[in-house]
């Protein structure tokens, strides 16, 4: 009988501390989730007060409350009008070309040169990967000078050839491709190598499809880093016909420093397109790597 009782206070302290457990891990979700939602308003918030500002009147960005804030008193689309004026649609289009040659260029040469540092062997192949990985730690101002003398002397000045020759491929890109490859199993390429499957083959049908959630990772950190570009095409770019949006909006701003709608309006314009990238490819940028490899 005392033994029974015994047992039974056990299971009862058992369930106590296995309630108090789920209890406080309950009470983290929550703490954590109120946390996530409240930097999540912090970071929209400018992007926010940008959009409202974009749809008021001049007279009125001047005089700020906080009814007004993120609600204008007075609706009106002058300020894109005023945008719509300017040479923008040229600039988007600049920024358009230019983005599509980055992403398509950057994750083809790197998933290319990742895969042959993650499963080929050639002699000097951990040496010219380190060489690639220091280039990493040069400072991106350091270079511009060099590359601007060899654009130059290559005649690509004001041209679409120095927005995107000096670009096309960067270490960031082989280094994530070539980690991602490396936890791709070999497993996969062994059996395709029984059935008879060229190196290509392998390449183009098997480890790439798996590697969708890197190359979008690398797919978006292309686009980012294209469409706000702004200190290489400043020294490269001289002509507003090349200008792409952060050298447009640049120039806008500074002959229309006193309409704040208006410049409000081109900085929504010019983030909106980064925002429905990010959005189309968030999927794929947060798949796991292991259901990756099991879809295929």
């Amino acid at each position: 009988m005392a033994v029974a009782t015994e047992r039974l206070q056990r299971q009862a302290a058992s369930a106590d501390t296995g309630r108090r457990a789920d209890a406080f891990d309950l009470t983290l979700q929550i703490v954590a989730y109120v946390v996530l939602v409240f930097v999540a308003i912090l970071m929209f918030v400018p992007f926010a007060f940008s959009v409202a500002t974009s749809f008021k009147t001049n007279p009125e960005t001047l005089r700020l409350t906080l009814g007004n804030m993120f609600w204008p008193e007075t609706w009106t689309t002058a300020a894109y009008t005023t945008v719509r004026e300017a040479n923008i649609g040229r600039w988007f289009l600049n920024s358009v070309i230019v983005a599509a040659i980055w992403v398509t260029a950057r994750c083809a040469f790197g998933a290319l040169a990742g895969y042959a540092f993650a499963r080929m062997r050639f002699p000097g192949r951990d040496i010219v990967f380190l060489i690639f990985l220091s280039t990493m730690m040069v400072p991106g101002i350091v270079t511009i000078v060099p590359k601007f003398i060899i654009l130059k002397d290559l005649g690509l000045l004001d041209t679409y050839g120095a927005l995107t020759i000096p670009f096309l491929t960067d270490a960031f890109g082989i280094f994530l491709m070539k980690q991602f490859f490396e936890s791709i199993p070999n497993e996969l390429e062994e059996a395709a190598r029984i059935d008879g499957a060229s190196r290509f083959r392998m390449f183009f049908q098997i480890v790439l499809p798996n590697a969708m959630p890197a190359l979008s990772a690398l797919a978006i950190f292309s686009f980012q880093g294209s469409w706000n570009a702004f200190m290489e095409p400043l020294f490269y770019i001289s002509s507003e016909d090349y200008f792409t949006l952060p050298l447009g909006l640049a120039m806008f701003r500074q002959a229309n420093y006193t309409e704040w709608p208006a410049v409000m309006a081109a900085a929504v314009i010019t983030t909106v397109p980064i925002a429905i990238f990010y959005i189309i490819f968030q999927r794929r940028f947060v798949a796991s790597q292991t259901s990756a490899g099991i879809k295929g």
